[in-house]
């Protein structure tokens, strides 16, 4: 055996992005200890940058030390006791594991179906609220990463607000790719992930948490079970005030890519960055309409970080598409995932890998394999 070198790619799938070197470049400097002065400081600053990205000031706002299915899940386990009843809006993957989520802790799911590729129903969400007054909890992914379809979390989160219910929101492909405001629109409880549009290696979930929230998980009647994301010990890991508790070896040279990460999105503007990934997208729609290739979701509807694009008639083997674009152009995307499986694929424009080189060569790409 010899020391790994990885294929240089163009990541144009559902996640992981390209990263810079930039970010690379801060994954390699030295390590250091998790409970050093010097990381606290670190942590302090990626608490801060993370608080901009999710434009929320909420105290406990942090990275899960692991990938955004974690996020999720510390979520869940933090906020739904055991008889619980939750209302989960399914409209992809993501969605079903919202429902296995509340299963796990012992909760009743109420389950809001809706067609792959469309949003979230209002009108469906209040129905599910009025013929259950006893709902505790509303959970809904903001972006569906198996579709690529938006859901209107604003108005989602108004709604369970009306019949007293704290909201659960997934934003593991929205975050820092398109409009996101988590105070402003009353968010209660978020993750998201490091691999999407915020162009950072996988393995990473940043989360926030409002005071309604953490009122929730601080009166509980039994403890969490997850020891791990138990959020009563995690806050005094994150929490600087008064020194800090060992809870968990974190992963310093991930923190340190984070960090870089979140920088490069500072500098150049969370409103500049969703207007990037947005003129990009429409590019890219353009590219692929000029080919004939049609979109599984309504423009008005869709993400522009993740274009689920549908299979032409005469592609009889879409795996052997997708093995020529990568061994041929070492151009990686994403196959259909559930339902859409065979039917789709997945096209990223996330965080760094939104740019005019990477439309460029896709469509150049495809042109060449669909021929």
């Amino acid at each position: 055996m010899q020391s790994f070198n990885p294929p240089k790619r163009t990541l144009m799938g559902p996640g992981p992005s390209d990263v810079s070197t930039r970010v690379l470049e801060a994954m390699a400097r030295p390590t250091i200890g998790h409970l050093d002065p010097a990381f606290q400081t670190l942590m302090d600053e990626i608490k801060e940058l993370l608080r901009y990205a999710f434009k929320t000031e909420n105290k406990l706002t942090f990275p899960v030390s692991a990938p955004g299915s974690a996020g999720m899940e510390t979520c869940f386990a933090n906020l739904v006791e055991h008889g619980d009843k939750v209302i989960v809006c399914v409209n992809g993957v993501f969605g079903t594991r919202m429902v296995e989520n509340v299963t796990r802790c012992g909760g009743e799911a109420v389950v809001i179906n809706d067609d792959w590729g469309t949003p979230v129903s209002l009108d469906k969400v209040d129905a599910a609220l009025k013929a259950n007054p006893d709902t505790k909890i509303v959970a809904f992914v903001a972006a569906e990463t198996s579709t690529g379809v938006a859901s209107d979390t604003k108005a989602l989160c108004k709604l369970a607000h009306e019949y007293d219910c704290i909201t659960i929101v997934d934003a593991v492909t929205s975050l820092g790719g398109s409009e996101l405001d988590v105070d402003g629109w009353n968010i209660d409880a978020i993750y998201s992930g490091s691999q999407k549009c915020l162009s950072c290696p996988p393995g990473l979930s940043p989360v926030s948490f409002n005071e309604r929230a953490i009122e929730k998980i601080k009166n509980r009647d039994k403890p969490v079970q997850s020891w791990f994301m138990d959020l009563n010990l995690v806050m005094g890991y994150w929490d600087g005030t008064g020194g800090r508790s060992y809870h968990h070896t974190a992963p310093v040279n991930a923190m340190y890519a984070l960090h870089e990460s979140l920088l490069i999105l500072k500098e150049e503007g969370l409103e500049n960055s969703w207007k990037r990934h947005t003129d990009m997208s429409a590019k890219l729609r353009q590219g692929f309409a000029d080919m004939g290739i049609k979109y599984l979701v309504d423009e008005k509807y869709a993400l522009p970080q993740l274009n689920t694009i549908i299979i032409p008639d005469h592609i009889t083997d879409e795996a052997a598409i997708r093995t020529k674009l990568l061994n041929d152009h070492n151009l990686e995307i994403g196959a259909g995932l559930g339902a859409l499986s065979g039917k789709v694929w997945r096209v990223g424009l996330m965080g760094h890998s939104a740019c005019q080189a990477n439309i460029d060569k896709c469509l150049t790409a495809f042109k060449a394999v669909m021929n």
